[in-house]
């Protein structure tokens, strides 16, 4: 069976691929952020395999979809990626994240693939003030801005509500864009390969100028978040193996920042147009 390499930049941090032929072609999300540069963040190499043995040491479970970490015998970091009780396959990492391989089971293929390499994505850049956030993004007036909340708070909804009432607002990413402080502290988010159910692969780049926690309210009311309250904003929406201490420290390092120097605002709200206008009045 043919296989191949390939590499892809993500916020400026490039991983590669070692896969079948085949495989590549359930990647069609990471073609808008393929490259020709060598790896520097972490290399996977992708293999048909049956199961691992592994000790449990954490989990999670969101809307059937289930990661539960471990380890090896050999002590090398291990996740399980399970689709309604299903494995899909085996990450197996080294220590630094910087390389891995995934051994995969025979079922949902593409869903394998994608979380092994979120997973190392977020922990091999956590050291590089560089951030995997679960939110949506849009961009206005060349800048971005970020919602933040609970899965089924509304995030996905409010940015549509800004691409429909604000007029020059553009959809970055629906799920899973990246956060990357700058070397003058400034912070950029990025689109990226991952974007939940709305399909949204954009490689671009806009400077973050806010950050929305949202909640649902039967009314809509915004104030700025400040010190630990912003800080404390930000943690539930950043992916990172928080028990492991160096994956901490890095997040910590790269939420202070934000919480530092991007506003943070909490807006209470109804799916409304109110809503949106009232939150672009405030933070653009």
């Amino acid at each position: 069976m043919t296989r191949r390499t390939c590499f892809y930049n993500v916020a400026g941090h490039v991983f590669g691929v070692t896969a079948n032929e085949s495989d590549f072609g359930l990647m069609a999300n990471y073609e808008p952020f393929a490259c020709q540069e060598p790896a520097s963040v972490f290399e996977l190499t992708v293999e048909d395999g049956l199961t691992v043995d592994y000790s449990e040491e954490m989990r999670q479970d969101e809307e059937g979809q289930e990661i539960v970490c471990g380890k090896t015998p050999a002590g090398e970091p291990v996740f399980e990626f399970r689709w309604w009780n299903q494995t899909a396959g085996y990450l197996i990492s080294a220590a630094d994240y910087r390389k891995a391989r995934l051994v995969m089971t025979g079922h949902h293929r593409k869903m394998a693939i994608d979380n092994a390499l979120m997973v190392l994505y977020a922990l091999a850049t956590a050291s590089l003030q560089t951030a995997l956030f679960h939110a949506a993004v849009v961009s206005y007036r060349g800048a971005a801005y970020m919602f933040l909340g609970k899965s089924g708070t509304g995030k996905s909804t409010h940015a549509r509500l800004w691409l429909q009432y604000i007029s020059g607002t553009e959809l970055v990413n629906d799920d899973n864009p990246v956060v990357r402080i700058q070397v003058d502290g400034t912070a950029e988010v990025y689109g990226s390969p991952w974007s939940g159910k709305t399909p949204c692969y954009r490689n671009v780049t806009y400077p973050l100028r806010g950050i929305v926690l949202l909640s649902q309210a039967p009314y809509n009311k915004i104030r700025r978040l400040k010190g630990i309250e912003a800080y404390a904003a930000l943690v539930p929406s950043i992916s990172g193996k928080r028990w492991d201490k160096t994956i901490a420290d890095g997040l910590h390092q790269t939420e202070n920042l934000l919480a530092t120097h991007v506003p943070v605002h909490h807006l209470d709200c109804l799916p409304d147009e109110a809503a949106a206008q009232l939150c672009v009045s405030e933070i653009a």
